[in-house]
């Protein structure tokens, strides 16, 4: 596991400890079913719930000779119960226990995760509201293209990330199931009873219909719901690097005191949060793929997904756990420079509002092909000679000239106009939360 960016909630879930300690529930759980149904002597059940215990590192102490660690498991808490400890497992496959301590394992950890959202949605909407009227300029293909605002962006991410609660809600509810139905699942040894009453008391729903698995497209799935989180989390660090590019400066991850950021340069204030969340995504990703490849296994079963399933599933939650911390501390923490964007804003003297003036001439009812020349050349004007704008280049311009006064070019230049539907769109995502 990647246990240098584990949180404490999250990393328990994924320790021996608790593997066990669900292993051992779900074991006297069906005992407790079996019971009920006059399959164990009740003296016996409460033995078993007296005596039952585990040793995590005499369980490891076994599996050296047995090389299964089910059966390691087995013994050890045979060694507690003596002899009613015959009644435990019985009828069971090791993958009764296993798949389902995994199904519970993934549910607690997207709960987690869950709740990590919710939060980060709150705070990027605090900071979409904050910042609502901030205009900076809008790139595309990262060249200026037309003024947007601040508080647009993180809207975009709250819309976002409002999808990625209800993906992540729906992976939970898809692997939210237990399987207590035996060697091929045909229940040829335990009643589907056993089954129901285990799942319900571990708070999962029986899955339908298992081989000796359950099977793995369920899983894939809320891997690959990790990765699309990632995937969000990655997109926003990398605004946040661009915006903090020393030529552009519009936005800053906080700079503690006493905070390096090179063994070099003195001077160096680097986005390594936003790097770091881009480089953990890379991994979520391809954890993603590999559990996309678990999903077609031989007959019944094969155990080629296990090995792998120990690393990517831990490794994926602990890791987005980690991320979503660490994004939610950027976004609350994360500087802006609203002086910084109007003077970037401003670098292309006026350029931002050649499509404005495109539409203008249009309106006059020429061809969209003439008018886009004509502000073309205009433009192409402000391009090669820094000492002139927009403006005054359309201002000169004789075939301007022909349809426009001077006073319709000069109030062609407004931000108000070109940002009048934000309110609209905050409607309908920030104040939108039916």
């Amino acid at each position: 596991m990647i246990e240098r960016y584990s949180l404490p909630e999250m990393s328990s879930i994924w320790e021996d400890k608790f593997k066990f300690e669900t292993w051992l529930k779900i074991e006297i759980l069906a005992c407790e079913a079996r019971t009920a149904k006059g399959e164990i002597p009740s003296e016996d059940l409460e033995q078993i719930k007296s005596r039952a215990k585990f040793d995590v590192k005499r369980i490891l102490e076994i599996e050296e000779t047995t090389k299964h660690d089910v059966i390691a498991f087995l013994t050890n808490v045979a060694e507690y119960v003596g002899a009613a400890s015959r009644h435990i497992h019985y009828g069971m496959t090791s993958s009764d226990i296993l798949d389902t301590t995994l199904s519970y394992q993934m549910k607690k950890s997207g709960e987690i995760l869950l709740k990590q959202l919710y939060e980060f949605k709150e705070v990027l909407k605090q900071r979409a509201v904050e910042h609502k009227s901030t205009i900076c300029i809008g790139r595309t293909h990262g060249v200026h293209a037309e003024p947007t605002t601040m508080g647009l962006k993180f809207a975009l991410w709250f819309e976002e990330i409002k999808r990625n609660i209800e993906r992540l809600e729906n992976a939970i509810d898809e692997i939210s199931v237990g399987k207590i139905s035996g060697a091929v699942g045909t229940f040829e040894h335990l009643s589907p009873d056993i089954e129901q009453y285990v799942c319900e008391k571990m708070g999962l729903k029986a899955d339908p219909i298992s081989t000796q698995i359950i099977q793995r497209d369920r899983h894939a799935q809320f891997l690959t719901t990790l990765a699309v989180i990632a995937a969000t989390l990655e997109k926003i660090a990398t605004e946040i690097r661009h915006l903090q590019k020393t030529e552009v400066l519009e936005a800053e991850e906080y700079f503690s005191k006493g905070q390096k950021g090179s063994s070099a340069m003195p001077h160096k204030r680097n986005p390594i949060i936003s790097e770091r969340i881009c480089g953990l995504s890379r991994l979520i990703r391809s954890n993603s793929l590999a559990a996309l490849e678990n999903v077609s296994l031989w007959h019944e079963r094969d155990i080629s997904h296990s090995s792998v399933e120990r690393i990517i599933i831990p490794d994926s939650c602990i890791a987005l756990n980690y991320m979503l911390d660490l994004s939610i501390k950027l976004i609350k923490n994360l500087i802006i420079y609203p002086e910084n964007m109007i003077k970037n804003v401003n670098l292309t003297r006026g350029l931002i509002f050649s499509q404005t003036f495109l539409l203008k001439f249009i309106e006059k009812g020429i061809t969209r092909e003439e008018a886009y020349k004509i502000v073309q050349d205009s433009a192409m004007t402000v391009w090669k000679n820094t000492d002139t704008d927009l403006k005054s280049e359309l201002l000169k311009s004789d075939e301007v000239k022909k349809y426009f006064t001077k006073d319709e070019i000069e109030e062609t230049f407004s931000f108000d106009k070109m940002l009048k539907n934000v309110d609209l769109i905050f409607q309908r995502t920030i104040y939108n939360e039916e």
